[in-house]
This record gives structure tokens, C-alpha cells and sequence, in this order.
């Protein structure tokens, strides 16, 4: 069904260049949609562009301009833009004592004025054409976690942007829906266990599945069916939809006891770590 419903269909995929955002280019690829792929790092982007019969475009998330180029160049090239998928983002490390402030913000101006941006640029096309945005948020929109709060935070906002954006374009033909995954086996996620012991302490004492990392196949699949179906919601794996039905119990003094008691262990090793590292996100991030 995915398959039939994504041929010919334009897509455009911010964080493209690698992660989730270049396995699901690949899989759409293979169901027969039209790319539109946007990054900041133009190595891989062209790479994966040229192997997929892509177009790229080498933008920042962060600016309007960038994305509008982008946007407009992809309808030059295919008439128009049928689906979007606002992948872009990235984390940061450390305490709201540790973090760098500059960090902190390049988090919030990716995960949050990223999608903005994105969505702005895109939605005439998508209105147009009857179209559907996925924002990609995270189970971190309802489970906070220590030593992450830009990241958090970020994630909550992208939730609640698509669902005013939802109530919006709803009655202009155009559906939204939001993205919340577990934590996947990405460069970001593979970088914060590579650079951080204390990630990794972390992902130990989380509760039940909540420390488990999730591979990107099992993302991608979700995502494809996501936009070929025109979900509202898609949670990867399915049991992040109970965590976000009890959110307010997980953010209640009953639901932060099982964090709090290891809060005092955890958080000073992470702080010790990022100024060890003298950077508060993964050395990748701040190359691109």
C-alpha cells in the first residue's frame, strides 16, 4: 500500500544527509517518490542526492531565505511539494549550569525555528496540493530527562507547533501529524554514548523500554507508513503512544521519583564530562 500511495509523490526531507533522514530518503526512494533533500553538510547530502536521482540543496534550517531557496528550487524541479518531513535537529549535553548558553540556543533555533521554516516556506505548495507535514518531536516531549534540557524542551515545542499548525490548514485540505520515537541508533545518539559515560549511566536507570535504543529500520518504517497513511501520530515502537497518554503522571512527584534518586550520581559525572570535552554537543554538530 505504502509503496502504490508514494509513487511520484514529492517529498521533502530536511536533515537529510544521514540518520533517519537519509534512511527514509532511501526507502522512499525505493517506492518511487520524488526528493527533495535538504541539509547544511553538502558532502553526504550530494552523495546520497546523486545516488537517489535526488534534488539537494545545501540550507540551513535556522534561516527563512535558505529554506525558501530550497523549497522553490524543489518545485522548479517537480511542480510542486506533496509531503513534508521535518527531520532536522540535534541535542546538547549538560546541566542548565553546564550547557554552553550558544548551544542551548542553536538547539532551540534548529528543533523549533527549523520546523517553523520549514513549514512556512513549504505550505503554499502544500495547500495546493492537499499535502501533509510530519514533524519529527520524540518521546522527550513527555518524559524529561536530566543534563537534556534544550532537547527536551525543543521536542515539546515541535509537538505543540503541529498541533496548532493542525487546527490551522486542516480546513485548507492539509493534514499534520507528529513524530515521537524512543531513542535510535543515530550519529546523535551514537556520539552522546561515545562522548558521555554518563549517557550512558543514563539510559541504565531509565524505567522499563525508556533506556532502549531503537534501530533506524525500525524508525524508517514507521516514518514511510506514517507519511503514506497521513498519521496524525507515529511512535516508534508503538509503546511510546502509552507514555504519551500518561504524561502527567510521568511529570507528577510520583513520576519523577525513579529519576530524582539518581539525579545527584548522574548529572555532576555528565557536567564533569562536557567540560572534560569543552564542547556541549556531539563534535559532528559542530563541524556541519
Amino acid at each position: 500500500m505504502a509503496a502504490s500511495t508514494l509513487r511520484n509523490k514529492v517529498v521533502l526531507i530536511t536533515g537529510a544527509a544521514r540518520g533517519i533522514g537519509a534512511a527514509t530518503a532511501r526507502d522512499l526512494a525505493g517506492k518511487g517518490a520524488q526528493l527533495i533533500l535538504v541539509d547544511v553538510d553538502e558532502a553526504p547530502l550530494v552523495e546520497l542526492a546523486t545516488q537517489l536521482k535526488a534534488e539537494a540543496f545545501v540550507a540551513d534550517v535556522r534561516n527563512l531565505d535558505d529554506m525558501q531557496r530550497a523549497v522553490d528550487g524543489g518545485i522548479e524541479a517537480f511542480g510542486g511539494i506533496d509531503l513534508v518531513l521535518a527531520n532536522a535537529g540535534i541535542a546538547s549535553y549538560g546541566s542548565i549550569m553546564q550547557v554552553d548558553p550558544a548551544t542551548f540556543q542553536r538547539v532551540m533555533d534548529i528543533n523549533v525555528m527549523g520546523v517553523f521554516n520549514t513549514v512556512r516556506a513549504a505550505l503554499p505548495s502544500l495547500i495546493e496540493r492537499n499535502g501533509y507535514i510530519l514533524v519529527v518531536s520524540s518521546l522527550a516531549a513527555f518524559t524529561p530527562c536530566p543534563g537534556l534540557a534544550a532537547y527536551n524542551a525543543s521536542k515539546a515545542a515541535a509537538e505543540h507547533f503541529a498541533n496548532a499548525l493542525r487546527l490551522e490548514v486542516n480546513y485548507r485540505g492539509v493534514d499534520v501529524g507528529s513524530a515521537h520515537m524512543a531513542w535510535i541508533d543515530t550519529p546523535m545518539v551514537q556520539d552522546a554514548k561515545s562522548d558521555l559515560t554518563a549517557f550512558q549511566d543514563l539510559l541504565a536507570v531509565l524505567p522499563g523500554p525508556l533506556g532502549k535504543t531503537m534501530t533506524v529500520e525500525q524508525c524508517v518504517d514507521a516514518f514511510v507508513d506514517g507519511l503514506a497513511k497521513r498519521k496524525r501520530r507515529v511512535y516508534v515502537p508503538r509503546w511510546v503512544g502509552a507514555a504519551s497518554w500518561f504524561k502527567a503522571v510521568i511529570t507528577s512527584r510520583v513520576g519523577d521519583r525513579s529519576m530524582l534518586e539518581h539525579v545527584p550520581t548522574i548529572l555532576p559525572k555528565m557536567d564533569e564530562e562536557v567540560a572534560r570535552l569543552g564542547r556541549s554537543e556531539s563534535a559532528r554538530n559542530k563541524t556541519s
